[in-house]
């Protein structure tokens, strides 16, 4: 991989390159999708390591940014039970981990949000009245989580099944 020198070969210079881009590419849009791009560069760069777990400091190092920022993007994913902090045995080291399964447990905390936005909604129904304009507009938008909130447990079954039998699929 490396060669005698330290350097990088150009095979291995070309891989890391393809990494970096592939998790600058897949937090990018999870930044379209609402994630902020910080906590979205660390999950993915966690996402994308063989052991899913890295320092702060190698964190820091792969996304060339400060570990005051590593430390937010953790903040931010800890709590949503994305990722533990596990020490580092003789140090005082923490690895960041990613909890698995790591989609699911995403979805799972989106289900629940929408108990809270169908309360919400109904809430703004009320106060805004069902027959104006807007309230229109927020009853077709409950329409839609109570769907969705309705359809989300099949769904997550039917996932679980799949992986019970069948195993990961590999990249060509």
């Amino acid at each position: 991989m490396d060669d005698q020198s330290g350097q990088l070969t150009p095979a291995r210079a070309r891989q890391e390159e393809a990494v970096r881009r592939f998790v600058e590419n897949f937090a990018s849009a999870l930044v379209e999708a609402g994630v902020p791009q910080m906590p979205a560069l660390v999950f993915v760069a966690l996402l994308a390591t063989d052991s899913g777990g890295l320092t702060a400091e190698e964190l820091a190092a792969q996304l060339q940014v400060s570990r005051a920022a590593i430390s937010g993007a953790v903040n931010y994913l800890s709590p949503l039970g994305l990722i533990t902090r596990e020490r580092q045995p003789g140090t005082r080291r923490f690895r960041y981990v990613l909890q698995d399964p790591t989609w699911f447990e995403l979805v799972v905390r989106r289900e629940r949000l929408l108990d809270r936005w169908i309360a919400t909604t109904r809430e703004g129904i009320d106060a805004l009245g069902s027959t104006t304009r807007a309230g229109q507009r927020l009853g077709e938008s409950l329409a839609f989580f109570e769907f969705l909130q309705k359809e989300m447990p099949a769904m997550l079954a039917r996932w679980r099944e799949q992986q019970t039998n069948n195993p990961p699929r590999k990249s060509t």
